[in-house]
């Protein structure tokens, strides 16, 4: 998978690239640019949380059969360091699944360092 995340959703907008989804897994690539920066000059949380829920939600789809749709009923985000412009990639992974939840994990890296590391929830809805 190489195009873009939910292209036309808001994590496209944010210029997020999908790398990889298989197997409860997915991988995404961002670059961060001047207007992802909060007033103290480090990427915005907001951001963050939306690139980890968007890579957790993307490995939970690999699971999913057409009737199940995943939807966030959890996200816990731990900020570990502050991110900067340039390129940082998001793991995540599914760690759990039940009849109608999943627990997945991701990590936001960025020059070789962890910057984030989160755990949601998803519940899976029938269609």
């Amino acid at each position: 998978m190489s195009e873009n995340v939910a292209a036309g959703g808001f994590a496209g907008r944010l210029g997020a690239r999908a790398e990889a989804a298989d197997d409860g897994t997915a991988r995404i690539s961002f670059e961060v640019t001047d207007e992802h920066l909060n007033p103290a000059g480090t990427l915005h949380g907001g951001v963050l949380a939306t690139l980890v829920d968007t890579a957790m939600g993307a490995a939970v789809r690999t699971t999913t059969d057409d009737g199940e749709v995943p939807a966030t009923s959890q996200l816990t985000v731990t900020y570990l360091r502050p991110g900067k412009p340039g390129p940082l990639t998001v793991t995540a992974r599914l760690r759990t699944r039940g009849e109608h939840l999943t627990v997945c994990e991701a990590d936001v890296e960025q020059d070789g360092k962890d910057l984030v590391h989160a755990v949601a929830t998803f519940a899976l809805l029938q269609r």
